[in-house]
């Protein structure tokens, strides 16, 4: 599906343009005054063939790069990347779709990339055209914004597209609130009930804090280098906008770095936990073993019946006498531990 708005210079007005009309303005959007956003959502490859062949002709690596998900559908997407070339400006960033937690029960995919989906843009002196496969919440987040605020579209693609961007990095806010919610309830469950069920838990929660640190740091150069200023499409005047997507960005790292080092400390803290309970059980069994030993010892050298060595086998107090030795031994065995504030 092909969605189109153009910023009319000459009448100061923008608008959604019906796809049929497109190969009609192919020279206002080669290089008119006229600003446009084109967007390919699950695009076929005639609709692919048109604006990325037709409209807007594209390096063959760059087609490839862009069509993967569709060429490759059990892949992985592209790893992130922005290209320069001689008429426009290349960019693949990793848009979160889910954690790998989140996907669908009897779906797993151990890949940490694997809970992204691929945008791609090309960014020219006037036009901007998104790729994606999938519905993106950063591509409806510039559809509203456009219908409120039209006249923004004559600031350039380049300003399009950090709309774009900054709404991809907020999408990680709720759900680093959700990991740092799901941290906090294990901390206070791994003292009380460090159970095997806590630890698969745990491990959950690293693999998806892993997958958005891969993630972030993937993203991380993308930005960096779009807010440095080293490309001439992106203008001067934009890349402070740039800058401040970078900015969260780098916040939203170094608080998935801060996640990762507390599971990594709960995960120790558990595995200590675990042993420390088994000590607790093992010191408990052995003085139970150390406090019955003597009385097992008391009772097996009565249970030999050698009545010539034993003449108080016959003895009316023998039976008696046999359970009160038996106690005291125990006693002194647990009077002992007391003592020694093993217990």
């Amino acid at each position: 599906m092909i969605t189109a708005y153009r910023w009319n210079h000459a009448e100061r007005t923008g608008g959604w343009i019906d796809a049929g009309q497109l190969a009609a303005s192919i020279d206002s959007i080669r290089g008119g005054s006229d600003v446009w956003w084109i967007d390919l959502q699950a695009a076929t490859p005639e609709e692919e063939a048109l604006v990325l062949q037709n409209l807007l002709p594209v390096h063959a690596l760059t087609l490839e790069d862009i069509t993967k998900p569709r060429r490759e559908p059990d892949a992985l997407p592209h790893f992130p990347k922005v290209e320069e070339f001689p008429d426009y400006l290349f960019a693949i960033v990793n848009p979160l779709a889910h954690l790998p937690s989140e996907m669908a029960a009897g779906r797993p995919n151990l890949a940490p990339r694997g809970c992204t989906r691929q945008l791609s843009a090309i960014i020219t002196h006037n036009a901007l055209v998104t790729h994606h496969y999938d519905p993106l919440s950063s591509i409806k987040e510039l559809t509203s914004y456009l219908n409120k605020h039209s006249h923004q579209c004559e600031r350039g693609p380049d300003y399009l597209f950090h709309i774009v961007l900054d709404s991809m990095v907020d999408d990680y806010g709720p759900t680093l609130d959700r990991i740092e919610d799901r941290l906090e309830q294990v901390e206070d469950e791994v003292f009380l009930k460090p159970t095997p069920a806590l630890l698969a838990h745990l491990l959950e929660l690293k693999r998806d804090i892993i997958a958005l640190r891969k993630t972030l740091i993937y993203e991380r150069e993308v930005l960096a280098r779009l807010q440095r200023g080293e490309f001439a499409l992106i203008d001067d005047r934009e890349r402070v906008y740039y800058r401040n997507v970078y900015d969260h960005l780098i916040r939203y790292a170094e608080l998935v770095e801060g996640s990762r080092e507390m599971v990594t400390d709960l995960m120790q803290t558990h595995l200590a936990a675990v042993s420390n309970k088994m000590n607790e059980i093992m010191k408990a069994l052995t003085m139970i073993s150390t406090i019955v030993l003597p009385m097992s010892l008391v009772a097996g050298v009565y249970g030999m019946n050698f009545k010539v060595w034993f003449p108080e086998l016959e003895w009316t107090l023998g039976y008696p006498f046999a359970l009160t030795l038996m106690a005291i031994t125990g006693f002194c065995g647990y009077a002992m531990f007391k003592w020694r504030r093993w217990i």
